[in-house]
């Protein structure tokens, strides 16, 4: 598990283990979104599992699944909710981290040029979405 930064209070990581918690709790994290659906592959954790792991670690969670390609308004406005709510620093993750840094752009009141070079600064591009981002703050 690797956190890669979008903004001050906000990283991406691809899947994450129900051990990794401590450690992001450890970083500085306080709070965990998960973006992966239950059973997407057969050797990631149930979000429950991962549920009580951050609890234990003193994280707050929030499972907010996103199956890959079929993201929906409700799921973007549901992170916004998220971020707004949770205490930060967090930490977004799914598969590879990039519906997580998806919704956070298709969220993100920074513009198009910031939002896409915050992405591609942490290895994710996000160019094709440029048409549905605010263009400027």
């Amino acid at each position: 598990m690797q956190p890669k930064r979008l903004t001050g209070m906000l990283s991406v990581a691809g899947q994450i283990e129900p051990a990794d918690l401590a450690a992001l709790a450890a970083q500085g994290f306080r709070s965990v979104i998960n973006n992966r659906p239950d059973g997407e592959a057969a050797e990631q954790p149930a979000s429950a599992t991962l549920a009580a792991a951050a609890q234990r670690a003193g994280l707050h969670y929030r499972h907010i699944p996103v199956v890959s390609g079929q993201l929906q308004p409700a799921q973007v406005q549901a992170f916004a909710e998220a971020l707004a709510a949770l205490p930060g620093p967090v930490l977004a993750f799914c598969r590879s981290g990039t519906r997580s840094a998806t919704l956070w752009a298709l969220q993100s009141d920074a513009g198009a040029p910031a939002i896409l070079q915050a992405a591609l600064a942490a290895g994710y591009d996000l160019s094709a979405l440029r048409p549905q981002l605010r263009p400027q703050p």
